[in-house]
Order: C-alpha cells, then structure tokens, then sequence
C-alpha cells in the first residue's frame, strides 16, 4: 500500500511540474543569424 501511495504522490508531482512549465510557456527571445558551423576547420 505504501508504494500505490508513493507511485500516487509521484505522478502527482511530475504532472503539477508539467502543467506549471505548460503555463508559463517558452521563453521569448530570437535565434542567431550566424549559421552554426557544421564542419571541422583545416588542420595547420
């Protein structure tokens, strides 16, 4: 019986974190215009 309680309290917790980062949403801010570079540079 502990465990149901301790898998209950658990799940509860993990959808409460969910549902508060779903609430506050993603931060805002924009992207680099600079390309990440995708290839290995010379070797000297």
């Amino acid at each position: 019986m502990r465990a149901l309680t301790a898998a209950a309290v658990g799940l509860a917790a993990a959808l409460t974190l969910v549902l508060t980062l779903t609430a506050v949403g993603a931060p805002g801010g924009t992207t680099s215009p600079k390309p990440l570079l995708t290839t290995v540079p010379a070797h000297p």
